[in-house]
């Protein structure tokens, strides 16, 4: 046996901070050590951090990157250490992993494949590295070698795969393997999207297996940049078994998981593979980088860490969006140092929704970190300092406001409040109407007659909306604090909103999510709840309610799904259109096949008002605040789905749909 000690590490990045990106690089390098690990795998570019957008063009950025890898380097005596750094040569920018052993650089390995396609965009400032090339680099004195790079250290061959470079079918492992390969290390910065965890796994197990390796694969965590969720996911595997999986969703900076590997074990798979080919003599394969290393002795590991009780349990998908959006709040929150929260909560699906997740935000924060680094995180936020309780710290950091009309009815007031209590926020309540009354008759005045339903329903309906507004954006500017918008996907989709009403906030935590599973996830917060924290029965306040705007008279009982159509069909047209890209005719045909209890002119008219709003609405979207991403479905046109603003309105593809629904 030839045991060694592999760590990877989860970090909690920012771009450009490079002083705590630096003390978080340290911190994880000073835990592996204490495990007495060899080999650290660090997440993708987690030097200047993944999200520096076209900061990466400046090359004051590639600069400081190298100052602070040089400050990093001596670090990794007795160890080595893989760091993501932005790298520039002849001109051009890589996206590469500096190998350091022993304090000194030994080269840097690029990224082969690109991640170009929704909320990735690195074809925009790097270049994908050739197979089979390697050039050599100057740095200041120094010359190292730089590209398609297999490490030799004491023995032991080390190669890449850089994130994107795992998910394409020509994956740089199968040359690795080729040469001889040990071990490969995936510094990642991979998104979190609902059920992405399972395909990391399929990869990396795959990898191992296929190419007779030991894998390690490390992410990012957190909300890093604003809108991309990290989920921290760390694995290792060796041959065909998954040795270690780190906890996911953490609210620690750095998440360290560790595990022992035989190097020799995953030689000897290699040798009973029949298909196993060697690509040439490895002694004179320019590009292997050879030193000599010695590791320490190491003992055989205990059984296998593994996911967590709830990743195996029935309600998955609940239990991600519980965790991923707390955790991008609580990120979001002391990184742009906000004072706190403001919502204008409705009592509707939407609003305790969001309120829902900021309490959760402080319930999972507090029960990881305890109650002293907890305030210590949020130390910008002086009223922390006082709290000794989750509750107490949910009502110092979330205010949630219910806004009357003459239109609003006891039963939205009583569930707001109802649920802002159960939380533990503070409620505020305060009536619009005169403000509202004051708009109307100022106008009317103006254009010399009076306003009414029967001829200017709309512009009553979002006057109120905006009405709102004002008051609510005063009350968090005098906090300091971010007000939340509570928007969601489906009414972005079909711009059921108003501009400078329900949409405006700094923030929009929920418009990446589509309402069906929102009332879904509310119903089982209500009677379930995400694993180690309590139900809030108080919600049934909330679910037991038609989704409604309140704006017209209560007389009309207006209802969300009766100005629109079933959220669930809304839905499920939604994906066949934009994500599947559907004709009108093609959704049309779609849901009558998954709908069939409406009639095909009732269908189609809802088909067709769903292109007609979606084509007449992308000026909405292109307005709202930012959101974060919580899977591949997403309309958020600066990071996923970009669409004309003006358009034809697929005027003659409605056409086509007119008929055929008529045909019968």
């Amino acid at each position: 046996m030839r045991l060694l000690k592999l760590s990877a590490a989860a970090l909690n990045q920012t771009p450009l901070d490079w002083n705590g990106n630096r003390e978080r690089i340290l911190a994880a390098v000073a835990a592996a050590r204490a495990e007495n690990a060899s080999i650290l795998c660090l997440p993708e570019l987690c030097v200047s951090g993944y999200g520096c957008e076209d900061a990466f063009f400046s090359a004051g950025l590639h600069a400081m990157a190298l100052d602070v890898l040089d400050e990093i380097v001596p670090a990794t005596r007795g160890m080595i250490v893989a760091i993501g750094v932005p790298i520039a040569h002849d001109g051009v920018l890589y996206n590469t992993a500096c190998l350091a052993a022993d304090g000194r650089i030994l080269g840097f390995a690029a990224k082969q494949h690109l991640a170009g396609e929704g909320i990735h965009y690195e074809p925009r400032w790097f270049k994908p590295w050739p197979a089979g090339r390697k050039v050599n680099l100057r740095l200041g004195d120094q010359t190292y070698p730089l590209g398609d790079l297999l490490f030799d250290v004491g023995g032991v061959k080390i190669g890449f795969e850089i994130c994107e470079d795992a998910w394409v079918a020509a994956r740089p492992g199968r040359r690795l393997a080729q040469r001889g390969v040990d071990i490969i290390l995936n510094p990642s910065a991979s998104h979190f999207a609902f059920g992405k965890t399972r395909q990391r796994e399929q990869f990396v197990l795959e990898g191992a297996r296929a190419f007779s390796t030991s894998y390690v694969f490390a992410n990012l965590l957190g909300n890093e940049a604003g809108r991309a969720i990290y989920d921290g996911s760390v694995l290792i595997a060796s041959a065909d078994k998954l040795l270690a999986v780190g906890p996911r969703f953490s609210y620690r900076d750095v998440v360290l998981t560790t595990a022992t590997i035989d190097v020799d074990l995953t030689r000897m798979h290699r040798a009973r593979t029949a298909s196993y080919e060697v690509d040439g003599d490895a002694e004179s394969d320019s590009r292997r980088v050879a030193i000599d290393f010695e590791f320490p002795p190491q003992s055989p590991q205990a059984a296998a860490s593994e996911n967590a009780t709830w990743e195996r349990g029935p309600n998955v998908k609940c239990e991600e969006f519980a965790r991923a959006v707390p955790l991008a709040l609580f990120d979001y929150l002391r990184k742009s140092r906000a004072g706190g929260f403001v919502v204008s909560l409705s009592g509707g699906a939407d609003s305790s929704a969001v309120a829902c997740l900021v309490a959760m935000m402080v319930e999972f924060a507090v029960a990881e970190l305890g109650r002293d680094t907890f305030a210590a995180k949020l130390a910008h936020i002086a009223p922390l300092a006082k709290c000794q309780t989750p509750r107490a710290f949910v009502r110092a950091l979330l205010a949630c406001v219910y806004q009357s009309t003459r239109n609003s009815s006891a039963t939205t007031e009583n569930a707001a409040r109802a649920v802002a209590e159960a939380v533990g926020a503070e409620f505020i309540s305060w009536s619009v109407d005169a403000l509202v009354e004051a708009y109307k008759s100022t106008v009317a005045t103006a254009i010399g007659r009076e306003l009414s339903w029967s001829t200017d329903d709309l512009a009553l309906q979002n006057i109120q909306a905006r009405t709102r507004a004002p008051g609510v954006w005063l009350l968090a500017n005098l906090r300091g604090a971010l007000l939340l918008a509570t928007s969601n996907r489906s009414e972005a989709a079909v711009g059921y909103t108003t501009m400078d009403g329900d949409t405006c906030g700094g923030l929009s935590p929920i418009a990446g999510i589509d309402k069906a599973f929102l009332r879904q996830w509310l119903a089982w917060v209500e009677t379930t709840g995400p694993a180690d924290l309590r139900p809030i029965p108080e919600l049934a306040a909330v679910t037991q309610q038609a989704p409604t705007a309140e704006l017209r008279p209560a007389a009309e009982h207006q209802t969300d799904e009766a100005d629109l159509m079933p959220y669930d069909l809304l839905d499920a047209i939604e994906r066949a259109a934009i994500r599947d890209k559907q004709t009108p005719l093609e959704v049309f045909e779609h849901m009558r096949v998954k709908f069939p209890q409406y009639d095909r002119e009732q269908l189609a008219a809802w088909v067709e008002r769903f292109f007609r709003l979606w084509c007449r609405n992308q000026w909405k979207r292109e307005r709202y605040a930012p959101c974060f991403h919580l899977d591949d479905e997403n309309l958020d046109p600066k990071t996923w789905c970009r669409f004309p603003i003006l358009s034809g309105g697929y005027e003659r593809e409605l056409a086509d749909l007119r008929r055929a629904a008529t045909r019968g």
